[in-house]
């Protein structure tokens, strides 16, 4: 039983983490909390549904392969267009910090209006294209191969995109702008273009975790970015805001204690869960678990 949770949670935190790793990336260069992010999580889910089922017609795995290629390029360049529209004029204007976390509160407000119009507010059935079946192991422990498959995937995205910050020159760009956007300026970063392509990465990202939970559990409906959004929230919190290997831990752990609690507590209250690690982390260590405690000098 303990080892099936583990299984499941692993799964589930996987998929957080993704998602956390994204909202940390706009975080770690312009350390504002974007809250449409799960809005676009849910919104690339969709499209890679509506994508294979509508336009292609064609529910297989190669037309799920290009749905979903289709949905990260759409959704990342919706995410980039909410940069370019909504929050570069802010900084050109060197507005407040509010000001921008605002217009993401409204972007998010519009999109789910938008996929509630277009979608309705039932949730839609997400075909099993890959129909991987499951194997057992130590008696009545069940694996389903497609856990195994959002696992690897998962993986292989985090290693990548960790790659990409940390050991790639847009990677230094984001890192410098991060430190101090003047100064990457004067030595030739085009700050604004590097801030707009980490838009549009998250957000991909995002698209790519909403279709993998979509896929997982066969279905989508118009509220899943609302509580991934609180989770990976508390997963950044967690995990120390704008640290992508910190997204990455925090996000497992809320997916194992999460899934823990449901078997062994009560599953109608899995959701606490994030809040009270929210809640206790604010007390006891602000700055996260790889965060870096901020000095102000005067």
């Amino acid at each position: 039983m303990l080892l099936q949770q583990i299984i499941n949670g692993l799964t589930i935190g996987s998929i957080y983490a993704l998602v956390t790793i994204g909202f940390n990336m706009v975080y770690g260069v312009l350390e504002l909390t974007n809250f449409a992010h799960s809005s676009f999580y849910m919104l690339g889910s969709y499209i890679t549904l509506f994508t294979m089922t509508s336009l292609i017609g064609k529910i297989s795995i190669s037309g799920f392969i290009i749905s979903l290629f289709i949905s990260l390029f759409l959704t990342g360049l919706l995410g980039a267009l909410m940069d370019k529209i909504a929050l570069e004029p802010i900084r050109k204007k060197n507005g407040e910090p509010i000001t921008a976390l605002l217009s993401t509160v409204g972007i998010q407000t519009a999109i789910n209006n938008a996929v509630l119009l277009i979608f309705g507010t039932v949730p839609v059935a997400f075909p099993d294209v890959f129909n991987l079946g499951k194997f057992t192991i130590r008696e009545n422990t069940i694996i389903q191969n497609i856990q195994i498959g959002i696992f690897i995937l998962a993986t292989i995205l985090m290693i990548g995109l960790s790659y990409l910050v940390y050991k790639t020159k847009f990677g230094s760009a984001m890192r410098a702008i991060s430190q101090n956007p003047v100064t990457a300026s004067l030595m030739g970063i085009n700050v604004n273009h590097v801030i707009t392509m980490t838009f549009f990465i998250g957000t991909a990202v995002a698209a790519i975790s909403g279709t993998m939970v979509g896929l997982y559990y066969q279905r989508v409906d118009t509220l899943m970015g609302a509580s991934v959004g609180l989770k990976s929230f508390a997963a950044a919190v967690l995990g120390g805001m704008g640290s992508l290997p910190g997204g990455m831990l925090g996000g497992i752990l809320i997916g194992l204690l999460e899934t823990l609690f449901a078997a062994y507590v009560s599953s109608g209250y899995r959701d606490i869960v994030a809040f009270i690690i929210l809640i206790s982390v604010l007390i006891i260590k602000p700055s996260g678990l790889f965060g870096k405690q901020i000095i102000n000098k005067v």
